[in-house]
């Protein structure tokens, strides 16, 4: 397994969407999540401060993991969305 292995990667082994076998009920739920109004600000604000060169050491970490989270969730609404059009 590589050193660089993504948290999307890890979810898609977790969740496996080349089964399928996601209940119905948990895959509602999981349509349901989003960031918290508060973490989407945060995301906002750092990525201005990004584009302009101005994070301070800790803030790329922070920084990549809210659009980790981020991408994580709508990798699996997407997986989810097409899974049931499927169906």
């Amino acid at each position: 397994m590589s050193a660089n292995v993504t948290e999307t990667e890890i979810w898609s082994r977790t969740i496996r969407p080349d089964i399928g076998d996601l209940a119905a009920g948990a895959a509602r739920e999981f349509l349901r999540l989003r960031l918290a109004d508060s973490d989407t600000e945060r995301v906002r604000t750092l990525s201005i401060k990004a584009s302009g060169g101005g994070l301070s050491s800790r803030k790329p970490k922070e920084f990549d993991h809210d659009l980790n989270v981020g991408r994580t969730l709508e990798f699996i609404k997407a997986w989810l969305s097409l899974r049931d059009a499927s169906a």
